[in-house]
């Protein structure tokens, strides 16, 4: 690792030539796709966990959220410090530090050494993802042609978000569920010796020091509010189980704005929020994360455990929906710019909310063209769409000096309303299951349903707060 650190500051060398763009853009976008990949490649390999391991049903959850939580809760921290330490160093940290993860957590004997190494898998996904965008954004001009690259970037980790599911599938069916895992670690090494031999350094930082605590905080607080809502799948939501730690969950989340508000270099400058295209958008991110973020979860779970698919026949029945979400991505930016920004996010999450209450239909017996391909198309359509759009109006908002923590608050709205999305979905579908009449496949049904009429309320309500509050244009603010 000091190798890697020493070669980041050569980079600053005169003598070296610039790296050339698409170069740039390529290794950004590779060290994205495998951040984005892994919030979502596990949900095939889920049920072979569980029997590989002994997983409890609340311990699969927790194999997606110690990742997707550790992901979210630093990732301020991870922006923050690319800005003050420089982009190239924190992106080549944090994506050794998610590689040696990775060989632990597919190397693990124990359920609780999978947890472990999830969580520091989000650990270095949080250091590593906000310095892909800012490395982007610093190496293209502002236009056309950074909306090509933000949307590329889009692109990718959507696609890696999309194809999770079908990389899981074949790596359990050919090999097994640790391989979804393992397989980080040789492409791992070959983005690091790329990026520490041709990545350029870059900083806009005063020096200041991190803000730990705050990082300590929010991570803790949401950690311990995602498990209180899980608590009330067995406990219910005014049993001690359940309340204690949500409280305690709210009051680590207020004593972290606190912690802003009164500290020299807060890990989130309050101020920030008051840029409207910053706020909008990034509540916007948050309440689409909330159900998008569910989506492959119980899509998963549906074709496994109700229709009897295997782990590959499950990957390969949701590709349609992962080249929806690479061509909606694609298409954001030729649309940008007559529709307006504000606009395009509306009109995909729209589009989104569509595909959720087509899903909602589901039955024991549906068939795969119209329960699977033609919602799953409009649901990963509408969410390329809407990304591009409000990941150009938060950063359109940002001075220059502080584009690595916008970058990183908005992966973290998406990725932080995932996870407490998750949370809360997964309890919905289990009250729903445990209350059910019918037979297990039936009773399943009925909870996966619930969970996608939910989401579909949740992005309709998105709609509306974008048409009301985002900026019409990027020019706007």
């Amino acid at each position: 690792m000091t190798v890697m650190l020493d070669a980041a500051d050569v980079t600053r060398s005169p003598l070296r030539t610039a790296p050339p763009t698409w170069l740039v853009v390529a290794l950004a976008c590779a060290g994205q796709f495998l951040v984005v990949l892994d919030v979502s490649v596990v949900n095939t390999a889920l049920p072979s966990m569980r029997t590989g391991l002994g997983l409890s049903e609340q311990g699969l959850q927790w194999v997606v959220n110690a990742y997707a939580i550790a992901f979210a809760g630093f990732m301020l921290l991870g922006g923050r410090a690319g800005d003050l330490y420089g982009r190239k160093r924190m992106f080549l940290v944090g994506l050794g530090l998610f590689t040696l993860a990775s060989l632990g957590g597919g190397l693990a004997q124990d359920d609780w050494q999978l947890l472990l190494a999830r969580a520091v898998q989000g650990l270095g996904a949080a250091v590593l993802a906000p310095s892909t965008l800012t490395i982007l954004t610093s190496a293209v001009p502002e236009g056309p042609a950074r909306a090509r690259a933000i949307a590329t970037w889009t692109a990718v980790g959507a696609g890696g978000g999309a194809a999770g599911g079908l990389v899981g599938g074949l790596l359990v069916e050919v090999l097994s569920w640790r391989w979804v895992l393992l397989i980080n670690v040789p492409i791992g090494a070959v983005v690091l010796f790329g990026a520490a031999r041709r990545l350029a350094e870059s900083r806009a930082g005063d020096g200041r020091r991190l803000d730990l605590p705050g990082a300590v905080l929010v991570t803790a607080g949401l950690a311990t509010l995602a498990y209180g809502i899980s608590q009330t799948e067995a406990a219910g939501w005014t049993a001690t189980a359940t309340l204690v730690p949500l409280v305690a969950g709210l009051a680590m989340i207020g004593l972290f704005l606190a912690v802003e508000a009164r500290t020299t270099a807060p890990l989130m400058p309050l101020g920030l929020l008051a840029r409207r295209s910053v706020s909008s958008a990034n509540v916007s991110m948050f309440l689409c994360g909330s159900a998008m973020f569910c989506m492959w979860f119980f899509m998963t779970l549906y074709t496994q455990n109700v229709l009897g698919y295997t782990p590959l026949e499950a990957g390969l029945a949701l590709v349609p929906s992962s080249l929806a979400v690479v061509v909606g991505s694609k298409l954001a930016p030729r649309w940008m710019p007559r529709l307006g920004a504000r606009v395009l996010a509306a009109l995909g999450t729209l589009v989104a909310a569509a595909g959720f209450a087509w899903q909602s239909t589901m039955t024991v017996h549906s068939s795969y063209l119209t329960t699977i391909m033609i919602p799953g198309i409009l649901m990963m359509f509408g969410a390329g769409l809407t990304a591009t759009p409000l990941a150009a109006l938060a950063i359109s908002g940002a001075p220059p000096e502080e584009a690595g923590l916008v970058s990183g608050l908005v992966n973290t709205s998406r990725v932080m309303g995932g996870s407490l999305g998750l949370a809360v979905m997964s309890t919905i579908a289990a009250a729903r299951t445990e209350h059910s009449s019918g037979g297990t496949a039936r009773a399943l049904t009925e909870g996966y349903a619930l969970v996608f009429r939910t989401g579909c309320g949740v992005l309709l309500a998105g709609t509306l707060l974008m048409l009301l509050w985002l900026p019409r244009r990027i020019s706007a603010e």
